[in-house]
């Protein structure tokens, strides 16, 4: 996907993540807002695959499910839901390696649990 359509995806993804938090709010459960959010992009005709298991290759050896995506759009933007206080820097460096090992370019780190959602969202960038 070349670059344009990538941050339009993104930013339809976090209009739909706006949407679906002033509906909500703070405080549910991970998979609520995941499923709440796969019904937007899914409306706005968008392939969504959740809990998608990738693998890994290392030194001539592949390792099948060696991690999991809670979002993959589209074939091509990761969205990562977190419920959490507040993000963590291990968290973005979740994303980063998702990223990294999937060749992907673009991933978002959501964070439901934030009275404003703006605050919540994070853009992670894999430059290839």
């Amino acid at each position: 996907m070349d670059r344009e359509k990538l941050e339009l995806l993104a930013k339809e993804s976090v209009d739909c993540v706006f949407r679906v938090h002033r509906a909500l709010g703070p405080g549910l459960l991970e998979s609520a807002y995941q499923a709440c959010l796969t019904h937007e992009l899914e409306k706005r005709g968008h392939q969504v695959e959740s809990e998608v298991l990738l693998p890994i290759h290392y030194d001539g050896l592949k390792i099948e499910k060696a991690y999991r995506v809670d979002m993959l759009i589209n074939d091509a933007l990761l969205i990562e839901n977190k419920v959490t206080q507040e993000l963590l820097p291990v968290h973005k460096s979740q994303v980063s390696t998702y990223l990294k090992l999937s060749e992907l370019r673009l991933g978002l780190l959501i964070n439901w649990n934030t009275r404003l959602i703006k605050n919540g969202i994070s853009r992670v960038v894999n430059n290839l």
